[in-house]
């Protein structure tokens, strides 16, 4: 199999749906261990569990709030106890994403996406590192977004907080490059999931016109990207974000 993870531990939080969940299928398919992690929802989690299971995947289940320090602790402690080290980290876990004005705003949603984009990251980066560094290797990877590179207004709270991940990747990429930690980021387009059900078909025609690809992009379009980079392949790329959204992002 190529891009193998055979043998890796990897943690996807908030993983029981959406590119969560399309994200840990694909290491399970490539042989990783794998955790669904959840907060709400826990009958979707359990539906997630069972069909990794049905795979034959090697898999937790554990309820963490990936925002909270002493979750996201736990969460990982149990991870290594009953998997092992963690090799492979992907911070997913998001909240919900209003789109407002600026006046509309509240410091509160500024919070909200601070606290899954900057403050979840952080905690779970810190959490996972003392065996990285201890074993010389790992694979961080961090789920940004298009409206970064394209200015999306109406927006802010998620563009600024999608922004300071790229750079956090980045700085975090030049910290951790003497242990062989790789940190990198992908940047998905509109990847339509459950949460995208009851959007405005009108706004999703216009933007599917603007795809030169003429196609939506797949979970599992960003769950090939992110196998890939978890694997030993590519281990000489590091702070690095790809664009996944069928060129819409460089027009």
């Amino acid at each position: 199999m190529s891009f193998t993870l055979k043998n890796k531990v990897a943690l996807v939080t908030g993983s029981s749906k959406g590119l969560g969940k399309a994200i840990n299928k694909k290491f399970a398919e490539a042989g990783a261990k794998v955790v669904v992690n959840f907060y709400n929802g826990e009958e979707k989690a359990q539906e997630t569990y069972d069909e990794l299971k049905a795979m034959g995947a090697e898999v937790l289940m554990i309820r963490a709030d990936a925002t909270d320090e002493k979750q996201v602790n736990a969460l990982v402690a149990e991870v290594e106890a009953k998997h092992g080290p963690i090799d492979i980290l992907v911070p997913n876990a998001t909240p919900d994403q209003p789109q407002k004005s600026i006046e509309d705003y509240s410091w509160d949603d500024y919070m909200s996406m601070i606290n899954f984009f900057v403050k979840s990251p952080f905690l779970l980066t810190r959490a996972v590192l003392p065996n990285m560094k201890e074993r010389q290797s790992g694979r961080i990877i961090s789920i940004a977004s298009e409206v970064y590179e394209k200015s999306v207004g109406n927006f802010s709270a998620y563009v600024a907080t999608k922004g300071a991940q790229l750079g956090w990747t980045r700085s975090m990429a030049t910290e951790l490059a003497p242990w062989g930690i790789t940190v990198n980021s992908v940047c998905p387009g509109w990847i339509p999931v459950e949460r995208h059900e009851q959007d405005c078909q009108k706004v999703k025609d216009e933007y599917l016109a603007g795809i030169p690809l003429n196609r939506w992009g797949k979970p599992q379009d960003v769950a090939n990207t992110i196998q890939f980079l978890a694997s030993d392949e590519a281990s000489f790329i590091t702070g690095e974000n790809i664009m996944i959204s069928g060129g819409n992002s460089h027009f």
